[in-house]
């Protein structure tokens, strides 16, 4: 604790390491008990419910070095030995950037009415700043007008994890100014195609990117430093201030949201867990009320104090408090922990109850836990608008093909789709639900031995083979009425 400099009071902020992994994307073995599955009085969305699937540019496009792209710290990290699980690389991808007309007929034959992909910051701007870069722009470009011209609402993401390298030698999102880049960032984007890309998802899970990129280095830039993470935090959220405010003063008309990582965190044993919930309020306060509070409220937790000393400047909350059409909600699973005196952090991760419903990881599979993250954000936060921009089920784990009847799958999505309509009984503002994903792709340190597609893909011949579920969701999008069991 002295060499870090942290307080007893920011005790809780350091829960990381395994108790994090619930956070981390990749579930598997998706279908079992049913304890925490959710009963809504009606099993019927809203004709203008949006029904999508979500991507991410490098674990889709490949085409690393085309047109001008500049290199990002995914594009570092990968190449390192260890770095990625089965030694794969992102280099193909499922070669979207050439192939991107291909994803496009595949959504629109699933009849789903939107796409979120992320746009690539190093190939608007090779280093991440200065002169723009057209082909860049021309390729996102098309991929917009292909998705209009098949009737599909474009939701582009900002900021999906790959920083340009250009910047992150600079220091990053360690580094004030890196929040200014992105923002010239955001208006060359919006200055080409805000005449026809109206939906801006600007930052994804920034809580997975500083923690797992900055703290433990098991992603992307690979850093283990405790004292980067008050400036990372903050940092992305001045510089998602500063990009919501360039986007809104380039373009008219915009929807314009953020998407975060939102889970449960939970003290072993229960609530009368009176040591373990000193844990578990730590993480909540790292993991969602620093991202949740400056957005919403124009503070941030007392818990984060010690790390963001020096780190805010005057004015830079109210930057960062910026209206939002939406917020994005990611979840995948609750995060279970406990006090440990022992540890370095006195935290350590802990089991889920007895008899829950794992993944392959050891995590609580767990549908009533959307709702829990939901109801939540319309309680503390003034109930705005959301969307579940990412919810989804691996295969599991292994380099095999993907699983073409993928039954586990559909019985995941369906229990989490019960949840999304309590959420929507209960009061919560839930406008759309964005399947993770397309086609079986790169999982980051996970390489390819991680499957969620509703397409399978042979690596081999790019070959794409639509999964049960994909046929699934596309009843579901083209009835509205979730089937029961």
């Amino acid at each position: 604790m002295e060499r870090s400099g942290v307080s007893r009071r920011a005790l809780g902020a350091l829960a990381l390491g395994g108790a994090l992994g619930g956070a981390a994307i990749g579930l598997s073995g998706c279908e079992g008990a049913v304890e925490t599955d959710l009963k809504p009085r009606s099993r019927r969305f809203p004709k203008d419910f949006v029904w999508g699937v979500a991507t991410a540019a490098f674990q889709t496009e490949g085409s690393q070095a085309a047109d001008g792209r500049g290199p990002s710290v995914w594009d570092v990290f990968e190449k390192i030995p260890g770095h990625v699980k089965d030694g794969s690389d992102a280099t193909v991808a499922t070669d979207s950037y050439r192939r991107f007309q291909d994803d496009v007929d595949l959504i629109a034959g699933a009849g789903l009415g939107a796409y979120r992909f992320s746009i690539s910051w190093s190939r608007i701007l090779p280093s991440g700043e200065g002169v723009v870069n057209p082909a860049g722009l021309d390729h996102y470009s098309k991929l917009v007008d292909a998705l209009l011209a098949k009737g599909i609402t474009p939701y582009a993401t900002l900021f999906h994890w790959d920083l340009p390298q250009g910047l992150q030698a600079k220091g990053g999102w360690a580094a004030r100014d890196t929040a200014l880049r992105f923002a010239d960032y955001a208006h060359a984007v919006v200055d080409t195609l805000g005449d026809r890309l109206k939906h801006y998802i600007i930052l994804n899970e920034a809580a997975v990117h500083a923690v797992f990129g900055h703290v433990l280095g098991e992603h992307a830039p690979g850093l283990k430093d405790i004292n980067l993470l008050g400036k990372v935090v903050h940092h992305m959220n001045l510089g998602q201030g500063l990009a919501i405010q360039a986007l809104r003063a380039g373009a008219s008309g915009l929807n314009v949201g953020t998407t975060m990582a939102l889970q449960p965190c939970r003290p072993a044993g229960g609530p009368l867990a009176v040591w373990n919930r000193l844990a578990s309020d730590g993480l909540d306060a790292l993991w969602n009320k620093a991202w949740l509070d400056p957005l919403f409220r124009g503070t941030y937790p007392k818990e984060m104090d010690d790390f963001l000393k020096g780190v805010v400047q005057d004015g830079d909350l109210q930057t960062i408090q910026q209206p939002l059409d939406f917020l994005g909600v990611n979840y995948y699973a609750p995060a279970y922990v406990r006090l440990d005196l022992n540890s370095p952090s006195k935290i350590a991760p802990a089991n889920p109850p007895k008899g829950a419903e794992l993944d392959a990881f050891g995590r609580h599979i767990d549908p009533s836990g959307l709702l829990e993250v939901l109801d939540r954000v319309r309680r503390e936060y003034g109930a705005p608008r959301m969307m579940v921009t990412e919810n989804g089920c691996s295969d599991p784990f292994g380099n095999g093909p993907g699983i073409l009847k993928d039954d586990f799958r559909i019985a995941y999505l369906r229990r989490h789709l019960e949840a999304v309509l309590a959420a929507r009984e209960a009061g919560c503002d839930v406008r759309g639900y964005f399947e993770w994903t397309l086609i079986d792709n790169f999982e980051w340190d996970l390489g390819y031995t991680s499957k969620f597609g509703l397409v399978a893909m042979d690596r081999a011949t790019g070959v794409r083979t639509p999964k049960a579920s994909y046929a699934w969701f596309k009843a579901l999008a083209g009835s509205g009425a979730l089937p029961a069991a």
